[in-house]
């Protein structure tokens, strides 16, 4: 049976540097961390949906860490396709932030995942497929897509960030229309569209009326999520109006928002297992994204993971249940 979700994001071991406003080392150190769109993605379906119904490449170079992969595997064997690289290194990066403002920089050679790499494996034929590039490459990813009889995934396209500047705007009306769910964040869309920022509600509205009139899913399935902060995010389809959907933890307890690195990678993760475990309703599966989400932003890395045998099927993340924030997240909008 294929995949319900399934990330071409990339693996990556993140460092850090930190600076003060003017370039003076501050002390504070992080050890290197787990990171990459593709792992949070993977990790943010997997608060759902069982390991073996998720998928992503994982590029093993010659110096991946037992630590590493101890930790991957602790979240399930099934999900992770590991592919040796024994003439490479483990793809790493540096995050080098100078007061508020962050840098990122490759440190080793990048390795792309495409469709043709999954072709013929475990994670062939995915039901939803997710991606984190710039346009003209999603171009190419959606091409590989169609040389594939019978294969309709719902995709979920992630723009890159830095790749979200007006003069891309071109190459991203080009591939939307075989697009079924584009979700840049507030700041991205609006730098897309050459809307002023900051981001409000009523500019985030007009960002997705504008990205669905260029032609995402002209089919008449297509759909915009805009991942908006602490306003929460807001998603509008060609068939319905638009809603917004609060963050977990937008109003209250602000002490629980420690790091948000990686949360819209996991919310599109969460939104990739909502679509299966709500028959593809975009603004149900909207509600796991957020909860997802939740859980990655209260700490550094990613979240603790625990299963219990006893009855089958219970487990949690940093102590608490999803389907518990699920609920109180859907009661919160009278559900």
């Amino acid at each position: 049976m294929a995949a319900q979700f399934v990330t071409l994001g990339m693996f990556i071991i993140d460092e850090f540097e930190f600076m003060d406003s003017d370039g003076h080392p501050t002390g504070r150190v992080l050890a290197p961390q787990i990171g990459g769109g593709g792992t949070y993605a993977a990790v943010g379906a997997r608060i759902w949906l069982p390991s073996n119904k998720i998928g992503m490449v994982i590029d093993r170079g010659y110096d991946f860490p037992a630590t590493v992969e101890k930790q991957l595997l602790n979240y399930g064997h099934d999900m992770w396709m590991f592919r040796d690289q024994p003439h490479y290194k483990t793809t790493r990066a540096l995050n080098s932030y100078r007061g508020e403002h962050r840098n990122f920089e490759y440190m080793t050679p990048r390795i792309r995942i495409t469709p043709r790499d999954i072709m013929g494996t475990k994670l062939s034929n995915p039901t939803s497929l997710h991606f984190i590039c710039s346009p003209s490459r999603a171009s190419d990813i959606m091409s590989e897509v169609r040389e594939v009889d019978g294969w309709f995934p719902i995709t979920i396209y992630e723009p890159i960030p830095y790749r979200c500047v007006p003069d891309e705007l071109p190459a991203l009306k080009q591939v939307l229309s075989s697009i079924s769910i584009l979700s840049p964040n507030a700041e991205e869309a609006l730098s897309l569209l050459s809307l002023p920022l900051p981001p409000t509600k009523e500019s985030v509205e007009k960002s997705a009326r504008m990205f669905l009139e260029f032609g995402v899913g002209v089919a008449g399935t297509g759909s915009v999520v805009i991942r908006s902060g602490d306003m929460g995010a807001y998603v509008k389809s060609r068939s319905r109006d638009g809603v917004w959907i609060d963050a977990f933890w937008a109003d209250k307890d602000a002490e629980k928002v420690v790091d948000v690195t990686g949360a819209g990678n996991s919310f599109l993760g969460g939104l990739g297992a909502g679509l299966a475990l709500t028959h593809g309703d975009v603004y149900e599966a909207v509600f796991y994204a957020s909860v997802s989400a939740s859980f990655i932003i209260e700490q550094e890395g990613l979240p603790r993971f625990s299963q219990s045998t006893d009855d089958g099927d219970t487990s949690t993340w940093n102590g608490d249940s999803p389907q518990r924030r699920l609920d109180e997240l859907r009661k919160q909008h009278g559900k």
